[in-house]
């Protein structure tokens, strides 16, 4: 009879999000905002985003990734989307986030590993993403991974009363 102890489960650095994680994530957000170079968003963010990503029903899907100690490090925002031209479902990127200590260290890597991962959860045989032109450190990551870009613009119309 083998007495070699188990080896403990391999803890993967990858999961949903919960409830409790949202100020957290709000603050990845804000960072991720000021990375990006973008316009700050109004104050209430995290009670406009709870219900998008936690009521029942929600389309909006985020994974968190963690590092050793366990702390949220960053996170990938996905929903499922339509493209009219090829008549079908794929899953959305609309975000994925490191903060600055934890890249590097593999958890971008795993964060994408999760987000295709959802995608066949979900009977999606896609992703698509978007990340700014001028970010090379992204490009050269999505790269890696063997994925391939297409330039577009990406516009914006506000549409208020």
């Amino acid at each position: 009879m083998d007495h070699t102890p188990a080896a403990p489960p391999v803890r993967t650095p990858v999961r949903p999000a919960r409830p409790e994680d949202l100020p957290r994530l709000v603050e990845l957000i804000r960072e991720h905002i000021a990375y990006e170079r973008s316009a700050s968003r109004p104050a209430g963010l995290a009670d406009r985003l709870g219900p998008q990503l936690f009521a029942e029903g929600a389309r909006m899907r985020v994974l968190l990734a963690e590092s050793p100690d366990g702390a949220v490090a960053g996170y990938a925002a996905c929903s499922a989307e339509f493209s009219f031209w090829d008549a079908r479902h794929y899953l959305h990127m609309d975000c994925l986030y490191l903060a600055a200590e934890a890249r590097g260290h593999g958890l971008g890597a795993a964060l994408m590993e999760g987000v295709a991962g959802l995608a066949r959860e979900l009977g999606l045989d896609r992703v698509e993403w978007q990340t700014p032109d001028w970010n090379e450190g992204a490009i050269r990551f999505y790269d890696r991974l063997g994925a391939t870009g297409r330039p577009k613009l990406r516009y914006a119309l506000p549409v208020t009363d």
